[in-house]
C-alpha cells in the first residue's frame, strides 16, 4: 500500500506564509516616494517649456512619474518590472524597438534591469504625434534617434 504524505502541516502553515508575504513592506523604490497628491497638479505653460527645453522630472511619488525627456543619441535598454511607460512624442524621429531579448542584462536599481541592445525586437519608426505604452516587463530600447527627439514621459507604478 502506497503512503501518501499528509498535506494537514502545509495547510496549516500555508495561510501564515501568505498572511507574511502580504504584510512585508515591499523593498521597491516606490515604497520611498510619497503617496500621490490628493489636489490638482498643474504646470504652466512657461515651465512646461523650460521642461522640454532641458529635459526634467516634473511629478513624482509612488503611483507615477511625469518627466520630460529630449534625446539626442540611441539609449540603452530598460526593462521595469514594476513601471509601465507612455511615452507621446513631441517632435523629431526615432527607431524604437521592444520586446526581445536583452544582451547583456544588468540589475540597475530595485525592479530595474538595464542591456547594451536588443535582439529578436520589434522596431518602430517613431515621429512627432505618435504615443507608445510599454507594458511593464518588456525591454524596451530607443536604438536610433535622428536629430533632436523630444517627448513627453508618464511612468505608471504597480
Amino acid at each position: 500500500m502506497n503512503h501518501v504524505p499528509s498535506a494537514l502541516p502545509l495547510m496549516k502553515t500555508l495561510p501564515l506564509v501568505l498572511l507574511a508575504l502580504i504584510l512585508l513592506p515591499s523593498p521597491s523604490p516606490a515604497a520611498e516616494l510619497p503617496p500621490p497628491p490628493s489636489t490638482v497638479l498643474h504646470v504652466e505653460h512657461a515651465k512646461m517649456e523650460e521642461a522640454f527645453g532641458k529635459g526634467m522630472s516634473l511629478a513624482q511619488n509612488s503611483s507615477y512619474k511625469i518627466s520630460t525627456s529630449r534625446r539626442t543619441g540611441p539609449g540603452i535598454v530598460e526593462v521595469h518590472d514594476r513601471d509601465t511607460d507612455i511615452f507621446y512624442v513631441l517632435d523629431g524621429s526615432a527607431t524604437f524597438v521592444t520586446g526581445g531579448n536583452v544582451v547583456e542584462p544588468k540589475p540597475s536599481g530595485p525592479a530595474e534591469v538595464r542591456g547594451r541592445e536588443i535582439t529578436g525586437g520589434e522596431s518602430r519608426q517613431l515621429a512627432k504625434g505618435d504615443m507608445m505604452v510599454v507594458p511593464s516587463g518588456v525591454p524596451h530600447w530607443f536604438k536610433q534617434v535622428n536629430g533632436t527627439f523630444v517627448y513627453l514621459v508618464i511612468k505608471i507604478t504597480r
